[in-house]
C-alpha cells in the first residue's frame, strides 16, 4: 500500500470517527437540551442518517437518536452522514393538521414541527431494512396510539415495536 493511500484511509478513519462522535454526545444530552430548549425558545435538534450505529455496528441503516422528544416549534435536521438516505414522514403516523415531509436522497432536511403528537418516519430506500424513527413533539399522546397501530413491513415492524418502547419510557418522565 503506498504512504498517500494509506493516509487517506487514515483520514478516512478519523472522519467516520469524528462523525459518530456528535450522535454519543447528543444521545447523552438529549433530556438536558430538551429541558432548557423550554426555558429557550424553539431549537434545531440533529438526527445523523448512518449506514451503521457508532455504538452498535451490528445496527445497520440507522437514525440516532431514532426516538427524539422535542418542543413545538422546535426543528428537526436530519444530517447526510452516509450516502444513500433520506427522510420522509409515514403515512398515517403524523397527528392531523401537521404537514408530511420527504427529504431528497443524500441532502441534509430540516422540518420545523408546531403540531403536538408523535411523528414517524423513515428512509425511504431502507425502510423494509428497519430505518425508522419517532419524533415525540410536545404532548405527543395525541395521536400516539393510531401511529402505534400503523402496519409495518419487514424489520420496520420489530424496530418500530421498540422505538414505541422506548418513547413510552420517555412519555412516562
Amino acid at each position: 500500500m503506498t504512504q498517500s493511500r494509506r493516509d487517506a484511509l487514515k483520514l478516512m478513519g478519523a472522519a467516520a470517527a469524528t462523525a459518530a462522535l456528535p450522535s454519543t454526545l447528543m444521545a447523552d444530552s438529549h433530556e438536558a437540551k430538551t429541558e432548557e430548549a423550554a426555558a429557550e425558545g424553539p431549537v434545531t435538534h440533529e438526527v445523523l442518517m448512518l449506514n451503521r450505529h457508532p455504538d452498535d455496528k451490528k445496527k445497520r441503516e440507522v437514525f440516532v437518536p431514532a426516538v427524539l422528544k422535542i418542543n413545538p416549534g422546535d426543528t428537526v435536521k436530519f444530517v447526510s452522514v452516509d450516502k444513500g438516505h433520506n427522510s420522509l414522514s409515514t403515512k398515517g403516523m403524523i397527528p392531523e393538521g401537521a404537514e408530511m415531509w420527504k427529504s431528497k436522497i443524500n441532502k441534509d432536511f430540516e422540518v420545523t414541527l408546531d403540531v403536538e403528537g408523535t411523528y414517524g418516519y423513515n428512509c425511504q430506500p431502507h425502510q423494509s431494512l428497519g430505518m425508522v424513527g419517532l419524533i415525540l413533539v410536545g404532548d405527543a399522546s395525541v395521536n400516539f396510539e393510531e401511529a402505534k397501530g400503523v402496519k409495518q413491513r419487514g424489520k420496520a415492524k420489530k424496530v418500530m415495536a421498540g422505538l414505541f418502547e422506548e418513547a413510552e419510557a420517555m412519555m412516562a418522565e
